[in-house]
């Protein structure tokens, strides 16, 4: 009980308004971020829903070798900076720069990319 008023106040700005979550900021555009780590969760978020579509996607299709690498990178780094330059129009230079906003979470969803992608082209491709 305690923890669910807590949230509760946890959710009312002072002047009496509802705190917008994070995720209804995240899908909607040029949404006011209090804190810099909030937005860089949802870019890091993001990323491992991109690279999960992308390898069932490239499991399913059975795409192969450095091509499959290749485009994930593009399709991955070009939808977030199409995301956080257009759709979010926040300032590149308040998180590091273009460049850290791009690598953030990289790392992590090309590893979870290649796991879904090497299960699933496994299961249907392999005889």
């Amino acid at each position: 009980m305690a923890s669910s008023s807590k949230r509760k106040e946890e959710s009312h700005l002072l002047n009496g308004a509802v705190k917008q979550s994070t995720w209804s900021k995240a899908f909607s555009g040029n949404a006011v971020w209090e804190e810099k780590d909030e937005f860089l969760d949802v870019i890091y978020w993001l990323r491992q829903i991109i690279a999960v579509i992308l390898g069932v996607i490239w499991g399913v299709a059975p795409l192969k070798g450095f091509l499959g690498i290749a485009i994930f990178c593009a399709i991955n780094a070009g939808l977030l900076y199409l995301y956080f330059s257009s759709f979010q129009q926040i300032d590149e230079e308040e998180y590091g720069g273009t460049w850290e906003l791009t690598k953030e979470g990289f790392m992590t969803s090309f590893a979870l990319f290649l796991v879904v992608w090497i299960i699933f082209y496994t299961a249907l491709h392999f005889d």
